[in-house]
């Protein structure tokens, strides 16, 4: 018995692992090409504005790689205090955005743009502005995508971010980082000249 249950083991580590592994290297991207760069462009237009072009990129691939790491039916755990775990994970949000993305392409084209991306700024915004107030005003940004609204999931992925905590504080706050209690008591270092 003791060997059979040995040998099940190994193969589980051996052989399953990796399979599970290379099926995740072989999951279709959760967004296309085109997809990104709408992200990109909306990212362009509802991020602080004295966010540089890579800081802008590094919140759009932060946002893009939430749904990479997404697994269905995963184990939620249960909140800090609370004694009940949560219910498993659901579906992706990703599966609600393709409209989205279709009305964003669709209100350019009204305006005379090949797509959303192309759009100079300031359609980008009216129209950006436009959707996060109809039919039912955005009032809101999640902590984690929903999938309810992609604009307003992708500014709740920045606004929530470690380092729009520090941009807003002008400090290394380092809300996403396990630190030690040895500097507890000490102020924050404030943020370095070129690092946001």
């Amino acid at each position: 018995m003791l060997r059979r249950t040995l040998l099940q083991t190994g193969v589980a580590f051996f052989f399953i692992r990796p399979a599970r592994a290379l099926a995740r290297i072989l999951q279709a991207p959760p967004f296309s090409v085109a997809e990104t760069e709408t992200l990109s462009a909306i990212a362009e237009v509802v991020l602080p504005s004295d966010l540089s072009a890579q800081e802008r990129k590094r919140a759009v691939d932060r946002f893009v790689a939430w749904f990479v790491k997404y697994r269905q039916g995963a184990d939620m755990g249960h909140g800090y205090g609370a004694s009940t775990l949560r219910q498993p994970s659901g579906l992706s949000p990703v599966a609600r955005y393709p409209p989205q993305f279709v009305a964003l392409a669709n209100a350019a084209r009204d305006r005379g743009g090949a797509t959303f991306a192309a759009l100079p700024a300031a359609g980008r915004r009216e129209i950006v502005e436009k959707i996060l107030n109809e039919p039912q005003p955005v009032n809101r940004l999640p902590a984690q995508p929903t999938g309810a609204s992609l604009i307003a999931d992708l500014m709740g992925s920045y606004f929530t971010s470690s380092d729009a905590w520090d941009r807003c504080y002008r400090a290394q706050i380092l809300r996403d980082y396990c630190r030690t209690l040895d500097n507890s008591a000490e102020q924050p270092r404030p943020l370095q000249a070129g690092r946001t």
